[in-house]
């Protein structure tokens, strides 16, 4: 099974351990980005796993491109050019101070890309699945016409679409989302979310209930997954349910709506090393379960467990196997050491 990706791939600079950013002295370095984060996640599952973006030819988007190779991603359709890699700062938040992000991606080598330096056609020929999410659009109206372009390709292709919407308040408004993002959304057939970024972008809120409180409302989700499964016509749409203790305890949990059937996961309390890419991982799990023809129930414990596991490791990728995310899944999630 092939599956291509489409975004931006980013430095990301981070004090060590639980140091403010005024009090670094010094930062670690890592590689990560949403699209960049499920191809790698669907490369450690034994899928054909294909990055696009465009990053400059300079040592440093070589480096971003080494990143992924080492997991076996296939990096072939990276386009070289521009002169800068994004990048973004990450301090880690701790008890009930939360983490921050701080951006320092304008001029990227993606966002100053063109429509003409992606060949889709040849890009999507023989794939299965195509994956981008609401960040990529969100860098500037060419880069949104660029995904527009890319949607089409894959849908002319008869491959399988999936997004991930997730609403970025620093990039763009929610006025500008909707309207992306609406034209986006006609071309994909499985949708992730959660209930903000629901509202976000599209206005939606649950019906007759309010899910803004701190325990799981089975009902109010299950109205936002209708409801956006009702505006798009997706054939699936996932919701996930995390519910913050403090920036270090997390419970979660996700719910995944096939059109018939309203299928909700274990939940799972998790103490935190890194969140991010926690929902990326969500999504290389979910992809990966639908190609591999996993039940609508089994398709979410198994994205739910693989999500769960990343927020246990550092750096933007989910460095795990399949059979890790099966042992979890299936109620292994004692943490004993194995010998």
């Amino acid at each position: 099974m092939k599956v291509v990706t489409f975004g931006e791939i980013m430095l990301r600079l981070a004090p060590e351990g639980y140091l403010r950013f005024v009090q670094a002295d010094k930062f670690g370095v890592v590689y990560g980005g949403g699209e960049a984060n499920v191809s790698v996640s669907l490369a450690n599952y034994g899928l054909e796993s294909v990055f696009v973006t465009k990053l400059p030819k300079h040592e440093i988007g070589q480096a971003a491109v080494n990143s992924l190779r080492r997991f076996g991603v296939d990096t072939s359709k990276i386009v070289r050019g521009g002169d800068r890699v994004g990048i973004y700062f990450n301090e880690k938040g701790a008890s009930q101070r939360p983490s921050k992000v701080i951006y320092d991606r304008a001029h990227s080598a993606i966002a100053e890309a063109t429509p003409s330096d992606f060949n889709w056609e040849d890009i999507f020929e023989g794939a299965d699945w195509f994956h981008f999410t609401g960040i990529t659009p969100a860098l500037n109206p060419t880069v949104a016409d660029i995904c527009l372009e890319a949607c089409k390709a894959a849908h002319k292709a008869g491959a399988k679409i999936s997004c991930d919407l997730n609403f970025r308040k620093k990039l763009w408004t929610r006025e500008q989302a909707k309207e992306t993002m609406t034209k986006l959304c006609k071309y994909v057939d499985v949708c992730i979310s959660n209930e903000e970024d629901a509202h976000d972008v599209f206005g939606i809120d649950a019906e007759n209930t309010d899910i803004a409180g701190g325990k799981l409302n089975h009902e109010g989700y299950k109205s936002v997954a209708r409801q956006l499964a009702e505006k798009f016509g997706f054939e699936k749409v996932a919701i996930t349910l995390r519910s913050s203790i403090s920036a270090n305890d997390n419970d979660w949990a996700a719910l995944l709506y096939d059109g018939k059937e309203y299928c909700f996961s274990k939940s799972y309390h998790m103490h935190i090393v890194d969140r991010v890419g926690g929902g990326d991982s969500f999504g290389g799990g979910l992809i990966y379960a639908c190609l591999s023809g996993y039940s609508t129930q089994d398709a979410v414990e198994f994205a739910v467990a693989a999500s769960c596991l990343k927020h246990s490791i550092e750096g933007d990728f989910n460095a795990v196997s399949v059979d890790e995310v099966k042992a979890l899944a299936g109620g292994n999630a004692t943490g004993r050491i194995q010998r």
